[in-house]
C-alpha cells in the first residue's frame, strides 16, 4: 500500500523534460487536429474564463509541476499569479521559462492557441510578456498539509485556485485526494473559484525514470469529492482518450474538467 512518504520519496526522480515530451508535444499537443487532448483542456480553461465570473487578486497554480498552459487564460483575471511545486526541479524550470532562459520549454504554441481561442487578435507574445509580468513568486506546496502554502498565504485569502493533474497523481487513495481537496480549498475565500483539470481511470504515468501511481478516478468520485467539500459545479466535462492519444507513458482512460465554487458558508 502506498503512503504520503512514499509518493513523496518516489517523486525524487521525476524528470521534467521527459514529463514535458511524453505530454506536451503532438499527439497530445497537436494544434491542428481537434481531438488532440491539449486544444481540449485549453478550451475548457477558456470557456470558463470567459463567463465573466472569475477574477480578484490572487491566483494560485496547486501542483504547477514544469508547466503553465493551466493559466493561459485565467492569469489574465488577477493581478497576482502564483505557481507552486513541491519539486524544487519543477520550479527551476518554471524559473527558466519566466525568465526566458534558454533550453526552457517553449509554450509559444500554446499561448498562440489560447489567443486564437479568445479572439482578441493580439499577437501571442503580448500574452507571454503579461504572464511572465505577472506571475509574482514560484513557491514550494505540500497538498497533504493543512495550510499548503505554509506562512506564504493565510488561509481564506485566495479567489481562484488552477489545478492540473496534481492531487490524484500525488494522493495514495481516494480518501487521501478528498484530504488534499479539502486542505487546498482552505486557501479560497468563500464564494472562489477552482478551475481543476485531472486524469479518470489511470493507475500510473512516467516521467523519465519515474514511475508514478496514480488515484484512479471516476467521474462519479471526482464529482462527490467536490460536493463533500463543499463545492457548487459550475461545469463538469470529460474527454475520452482515443487510441491516437495513448502513446504508452500511463494508462489514462479520460480527462475531467472541473470549474467549482466555493460555497459561501462552508
Amino acid at each position: 500500500m502506498s503512503t504520503i512518504k512514499a509518493i513523496a520519496e518516489n517523486y525524487q526522480t521525476f524528470n521534467p523534460a521527459a514529463y514535458l515530451q511524453n505530454n506536451y508535444v503532438p499527439p497530445r499537443a497537436d494544434f491542428s487536429n481537434p481531438d488532440s487532448v491539449v486544444p481540449w483542456k485549453l478550451k475548457c480553461l477558456a470557456d470558463a474564463c470567459a463567463s465573466g465570473e472569475i477574477g480578484g487578486q490572487i491566483l494560485v497554480d496547486i501542483g504547477s509541476g514544469p508547466t503553465v498552459y493551466q493559466v493561459l487564460s485565467a492569469f489574465e483575471l488577477f493581478k497576482e499569479v502564483i505557481l507552486t511545486d513541491f519539486l524544487e526541479v519543477n520550479r527551476e524550470e518554471l524559473k527558466k521559462w519566466l525568465h526566458d532562459e534558454p533550453g526552457a520549454f517553449d509554450w509559444g504554441p500554446f499561448i498562440n492557441h489560447v489567443c486564437s481561442i479568445e479572439g482578441k487578435g493580439e499577437p501571442w507574445q503580448e500574452k507571454q510578456k503579461r504572464l511572465r509580468e505577472r506571475v509574482s513568486r514560484v513557491i514550494p506546496v505540500n497538498i497533504h498539509q493543512p495550510c499548503p502554502l505554509g506562512t506564504e498565504l493565510a488561509p481564506g485569502t485566495v479567489d481562484a485556485l488552477v489545478s492540473s493533474f496534481c492531487l490524484e497523481a500525488c494522493s495514495p487513495n481516494y480518501p487521501a485526494f478528498v484530504k488534499a481537496l479539502e486542505n487546498i480549498t482552505g486557501l479560497l475565500k468563500p464564494g472562489g473559484h477552482v478551475l481543476m483539470i485531472g486524469a479518470l481511470e489511470e493507475s500510473y504515468f512516467l516521467a523519465g525514470k519515474a514511475k508514478l501511481s496514480v488515484v484512479s478516478l471516476t467521474e462519479e468520485m471526482t464529482r462527490k469529492a467536490f460536493y463533500d467539500v463543499g463545492y457548487v459545479i459550475r461545469d463538469f466535462r470529460s474527454y475520452t482518450m482515443p487510441e491516437s492519444m495513448k502513446v504508452g507513458v500511463d494508462d489514462v482512460q479520460g480527462i475531467f474538467f472541473v470549474w467549482a465554487q466555493k460555497k459561501e458558508s462552508n
